[in-house]
């Protein structure tokens, strides 16, 4: 089998995860809702590219005709894509992990742990876009200016962190979103990972 995008490993993962828990695969619209994919044209494209590439055989005619034709288990070198985490929850639950992906650690500027789905537009003028894929160091601490992934009052966010004496920021990349002060002595608050990279996903192009 060629060698996947990071946004056709999350497809192809999910696509395995459903047929092992239903008996069978997804329909075109399922699979839409769980990939967040608004046309069934682009449902239809990604499915295909995996077809090409040798991961999956579509079935003509069929609501449900695709059959998965190689069963790779991810490897020590894969690392896990987290989507949507749940309040509370830690970012590498499995619930959160929707696939695997194996990058070469040489494209970043550190070796990554997880690469963490991006959601919304905040960050946009720092090049981070809806959908992107953040490459992720886990890490507790992480120096003024740095790009983190924070965990404030439950909620799993992307900012740049700044300290300014004893104060703590979180600031967005957008003017349309505010910047957020932190008093980490009374807010629930802590540093989950630092930004070593991103992979531009893009979901027009499979």
């Amino acid at each position: 089998m060629k060698s996947l995008t990071a946004r056709q490993q999350q497809l192809l993962q999910f696509l395995r995860d459903y047929s092992a828990r239903e008996g069978f695969p997804p329909t075109i619209a399922e699979i839409g809702r769980a990939l967040a994919l608004r046309s069934p044209h682009g449902v239809r494209e990604q499915l295909q590219a995996l077809a090409r590439k040798g991961a999956i055989e579509l079935i003509p005619n069929a609501a449900r005709g695709i059959r998965i034709l190689q069963q790779e288990v991810a490897d020590a070198d894969a690392l896990p894509i987290v989507g949507r985490v749940a309040a509370g929850q830690p970012i590498l639950a499995q619930p959160h992990v929707v696939g695997h992906c194996r990058i070469e650690p040489a494209l970043f500027r550190g070796r990554p742990d997880y690469l963490l789905e991006v959601r919304g537009m905040s960050m946009r003028d720092a090049g981070i876009l809806d959908g992107d894929l953040l490459a992720v160091r886990r890490t507790p601490e992480a120096r003024s200016g740095q790009i983190v992934v924070a965990r404030l009052h439950d909620e799993v966010t992307v900012k740049t962190l700044r300290l300014e004496g004893g104060a703590v920021w979180l600031e967005p990349a957008n003017p349309e979103f505010a910047p957020l002060r932190v008093d980490p002595e009374r807010s629930e608050f802590c540093i989950e990972g630092v930004m070593v990279g991103l992979i531009r996903h893009r979901v027009d192009q499979p």
